[in-house]
């Protein structure tokens, strides 16, 4: 079955989480997506967060394999004067160029859009950069963890009696690797339609902006003051020792509440007042927690979750990182898929969140450094074993 994207040539110079999670979605949608690095070394992503066991056997890291399946993989000097010839003669047969180096670096090297719109005028060159241009902040480096805090993540994660905490899921990062992604294929069909091709950019911080549109659009309910960290969790406790032993739970219709407390046997908590009315729940929220828990600390969290959803209320387990991989649901759906890495072996990851009723996904694992080199060279620059060997020789692959 062809993939959607097949045919889309995409020339990735991503590193670290921002640029590779957009640039794998679009591989597993069936891009084309030439993972381009430096000889030698390779991206700093395949030995970030590694043992030093793994370091010492050369074997490339959880965290880089997490974010580059299904890519093809070349090695490329970008700061010797050949390598960027052989980049640019690249860039004539490309689609999308994907980077998410610091602010500049591009135009640096020499192949900032300017340049690469001459060579290729229908090209898509996507950047992903932590503030954006255009802005006091656009010359500063960022991380996840920058872009979260200055988005207003931080300020509503935690409870009230807390400092400001930062959300686990790495959307600063990944949340703007998403978008990014969106505008590829946004600029892609204009260019398909055009010829024209254009620069599409990505801030992280304003990723950010956009998940948090729900607690920026709710500012006005709190008569024009910062939205403050609430005062209760809608997590109540349940069976067990374990530090994620808990469930989440959602009393958000009168129906709900009616339901819930009917279902733990407390009955005479299904007042006029505590069912008809959310603020009066919000307010009262530690008495209902203490009701809820009373019956919760007797059964497991699978358990509690399975019983309240079954009446149609709103509540989920906390599974932490081995149980979501674990989980049969996720597992029946495809969205944990089983990789082969040559080095690594059999291990599990997260597989494409996107479902597409005509097409089908296979899953390939992160690429060894160069290890399309011979194909990609031969495919794209029409090079020999012989040129690629004195290539090699002078540290340009």
């Amino acid at each position: 079955m062809a993939k959607a994207l097949a045919g889309i040539k995409i020339l990735d110079l991503a590193q670290w989480e921002a640029g590779p999670s957009c640039t794998e979605q679009l591989a597993f949608l069936g891009a084309d997506v030439i993972k381009i690095e430096p000889p030698g070394r390779g991206e700093v992503g395949r030995t970030f967060v590694i043992s030093e066991e793994d370091a010492r056997l050369g074997l490339d890291s959880w965290y880089f394999l997490s974010l580059n399946a299904n890519k093809r993989d070349i090695t490329l000097n970008l700061k010797s004067p050949k390598g960027l010839e052989m980049f640019k003669k690249m860039v004539k047969k490309a689609d999308v160029v994907v980077s998410n180096f610091g602010p500049g670096v591009m135009e640096k090297l020499g192949i900032g859009y300017d340049v690469l719109s001459q060579i290729n005028p229908k090209l898509v060159y996507a950047e992903n950069t932590g503030f954006g241009k255009g802005g006091p902040y656009s010359n500063y480096l960022a991380m996840d963890a920058c872009a979260k805090a200055i988005g207003g993540a931080f300020s509503n994660t935690g409870l009230a009696g807390t400092p400001p905490l930062n959300p686990g899921p790495t959307i600063g990062d990944t949340g703007s690797g998403m978008h990014l992604a969106i505008g590829i294929l946004a600029a892609y069909i204009h260019a398909q339609k055009t010829g024209e091709g254009q620069i599409v950019e990505q801030s992280m911080a304003d990723a950010i902006i956009n998940l948090n549109r729900v607690p920026t659009a709710l500012h006005p309910l709190d008569d024009g003051e910062p939205s403050p960290r609430r005062e209760f969790a809608d997590v109540v406790k349940c069976k067990g020792d374990g530090p994620n032993d808990y469930a989440y739970v959602n009393l958000l219709t009168p129906k709900q509440y009616e339901m819930a407390m009917t279902a733990i046997g407390r009955e005479d908590m299904i007042t006029d007042d505590l069912k008809n009315n959310i603020r009066t729940r919000i307010e009262r929220w530690g008495e209902i927690k203490a009701a809820i828990e009373g019956w919760t600390a007797t059964k497991d969290k699978m358990e509690v979750f399975k019983t309240l959803a079954d009446l149609g209320i709103p509540a989920a387990p906390v599974l932490d990182t081995k149980e979501v991989l674990d989980d049969p649901h996720f597992n029946q759906r495809g969205s944990i898929v089983e990789i082969d890495h040559p080095q690594r072996g059999k291990y599990r990851m997260a597989g494409c969140p996107i479902r597409l009723s005509k097409h089908d996904y296979e899953y390939v694992a992160a690429p060894l450094l160069g290890q399309h080199n011979e194909e990609i060279y031969k495919e794209w620059l029409e090079l020999s074993k012989e040129d690629m060997e004195v290539l090699k020789a002078e540290k340009i692959i």
